[in-house]
């Protein structure tokens, strides 16, 4: 029995850049200099050595509104603005002006508003005005230089509610009176010596330091570099609870060919915005090592502006372009979006047997690709999807019972409890199957959660059938495979021990089919599968919604009988009977395959979003 196919199209493309070394993930917060009613800050909000991420944010501090805003600075020579988004930016030489746009140029008294960019080159921003004055607020004297940048300050004695902050001073021709301590960006105290604890922080979280000079007559020079700080304690991701249940779609590399289904599309479709978690499918495993899938498509397509997350089209020359790059530019527009890599699939699933053999070593590979400094701010942890082990799926698997265990343990100890580690993992709940062929109950210590891939149970790769629903909820008189349904295999992870809350039951945004059928009721016979737009047996739920509309439900899920064409697939009504069966089991919430199966607004995900609330 095979339970997934995932159909892999794409062209082929040829495009080569030169991929530029990054240095290590930081923040940099700086109010540059300041106008009597608002204030110009600038964040540098990631960093990868030779380019960075940057944003400005203008805050009204006035009492009365303003009608537009423009802010100017000066980068030193070498660094430069790539692409940028709300707002219109500019240059003449080193120097670069920004505008607002249309829809946010009015800021009411107290209000902000903020536009971002990628940036090449390592320098930072000088001479800032906004609105022809200063963007700090501070005072400008002229003949009297500004003070220097501290030194970038150093973290020590780290709890899990506060920190120690220690700095070099700074310089200043008529003597530095104090030092402002910025956190993200903004102060949060005022010291006269170069040190501060900082207490009152959450545990378990991320945070970004710096620190800013103050001279004798009140100017601020530039801020320090910014040192990174995460507070002991705490966890990745809470226990899925009422209010906050994983809702994961995965996202295909190769999507982008045949199908034109662009990141982009998940802001279009509002996707994005009623979702936890994308797995980004998939990265390839072979020679024992986790290894890029499809540089192309990854990390070196050039998007066009229309195609792109942030309105800006990809230049030839940007660090890092392709999904990764658009990915990047998501996570900034929905900061609480994590993205998970995943790892092996139905087709790339052969190479676990020799990871296997070597788990430590297949870890280390894995930590390398997927915190490689071009992207490490793009991804949250790692997926494994492999099928099956000590099983049978595209390959028979021959590792072991406590193979599976043992991978996942090398895993966890590699990426630590900062880093999200989950798994997709079989739902075949028959006695003897797949589930009791690994220890999947020992690994569940080491994961977040577990994917349960609870679709395809059936379909046209049995030519002649019986027609049935490919993912059931639960039994029904007359199944093909008894134990070949959500509720069974949710049942038997729990039995051997899996937390409720570490399982996420699985939703496919497809229909799989057949043709040559009589029957209108599941249980007919078949001449072969009903043609599809990519595979023979399978289409999108936005075709089959119009083409082969619902005539029945059963165990759960939607059949369509139409001409001689059988299908069955899940719609936004059967989707909430099964999220208030996963809320009712106590479940960590659901994950879909895939995106692009959806309509252009996302309907389904909605249906996700409700109901799980």
């Amino acid at each position: 029995m095979r339970f997934r196919t995932r159909v892999r199209q794409r062209t082929v493309a040829g495009l080569t850049t030169l991929l530029l070394p990054l240095a290590a993930l930081v923040g940099l917060a700086s109010p540059a200099s300041a106008a009597t009613s608002a204030t110009a800050t600038y964040t540098k909000t990631q960093d990868w050595g030779t380019g960075f991420e940057g944003k400005w944010t203008v805050t009204n501090t006035g009492t009365t509104s303003i009608s537009s805003w423009t802010i100017a600075w000066d980068f030193p020579s070498g660094t430069s603005v790539t692409s940028a988004w709300d707002a219109d930016v500019t240059s003449s030489g080193t120097h670069w002006t920004a505008k607002n746009k249309s829809y946010n140029g009015t800021l009411a008294a107290g209000a902000s508003v903020s536009f971002g960019f990628n940036g090449a080159g390592t320098g930072s921003p000088s001479n800032c005005t906004l609105n022809d004055g200063s963007c700090d607020g501070g005072t400008t004297v002229p003949g009297d230089n500004p003070p220097s940048a501290p030194g970038t300050p150093t973290a020590s004695a780290i709890t899990d509610t506060s920190v120690q902050l220690s700095w070099s001073a700074a310089t200043d021709d008529k003597g530095v009176k104090n030092y402002d301590v910025l956190r993200d960006g903004t102060k949060v105290a005022t010291v006269t010596t170069t040190s501060y604890t900082d207490t009152g922080l959450t545990a378990g979280s991320d945070y970004s330091y710096t620190v800013q000079a103050r001279d004798t007559a009140d100017q601020t020079g530039p801020v320090s570099g910014a040192v990174a700080v995460h507070t002991t304690g705490g966890t990745t991701t809470p226990p899925p609870s009422s209010g906050s249940a994983v809702k994961l779609g995965y996202f295909t590399e190769w999507g982008i060919y045949g199908r034109n289904y662009n990141v982009k599309n998940l802001v279009t479709s509002g996707s994005a915005a009623k979702i936890t978690h994308i797995n980004y499918a998939f990265g390839n495993v072979t020679g024992g090592k986790c290894a890029i899938g499809d540089s192309y498509a990854d990390y070196d397509k050039a998007f066009t502006a229309d195609q792109s997350v942030s309105g800006v089209a990809d230049t030839w020359d940007q660090p890092l372009r392709g999904n990764f790059n658009q990915l990047r530019e998501l996570k900034a527009k929905y900061p609480n979006l994590k993205v998970i890599w995943s790892f092996g699939g139905w087709t790339w699933s052969g190479g676990f047997a020799e990871a296997a053999a070597n788990p430590a070593a297949f870890a280390q590979s894995c930590y390398d690709l997927v915190k490689d400094p071009r992207w490490a701010d793009v991804f949250d942890g790692i997926d494994i999807d492999w099928e099956y082990p000590n099983a049978c799926g595209l390959s028979c698997d021959t590792s072991g019972a406590a193979a599976y265990k043992n991978l996942m343990g090398a895993l966890r100890a590699k990426f630590g409890s900062n880093n999200l580690v989950t798994a997709a993992v079989t739902a075949d709940g028959t006695s003897g199957g797949k589930i009791d062929a690994a220890d999947y109950a020992g690994a569940s210590q080491y994961v977040d959660w577990y994917n349960v891939m609870s679709y395809d149970f059936f379909g046209a790769f049995s030519p002649q059938g019986p027609t049935a629903p490919h993912s059931p909820l639960t039994s029904y008189s007359g199944i093909p495979t008894p134990g070949f349904t959500t509720a069974d295999a949710i049942a038997k992870y729990k039995a051997k021990g899996v937390p409720a809350s570490k399982l996420l039951i699985g939703i496919g945004f497809y229909g799989r089919g057949w043709t040559g059928v009589t029957q209108d009721a599941p249980g007919g016979t078949a001449t072969g599968p009903a043609a599809g737009t990519y595979e023979q047996g399978i289409e999108d739920y936005k075709v089959l919604k119009t083409s082969c509309p619902v005539t029945g439900t059963i165990a759960g899920t939607a059949y369509a009988h139409c001409g001689s064409n059988w299908w069955s697939y899940d719609t936004p009504a059967t989707i909430g009977t099964k999220m208030a069966w996963a809320k009712s089991q106590g479940l960590g919430g659901a994950f879909f395959w895939e995106f692009s199966g959806d309509t252009s607004n996302g309907e389904l995900v909605s249906a996700i979003n409700s109901g799980l609330g």
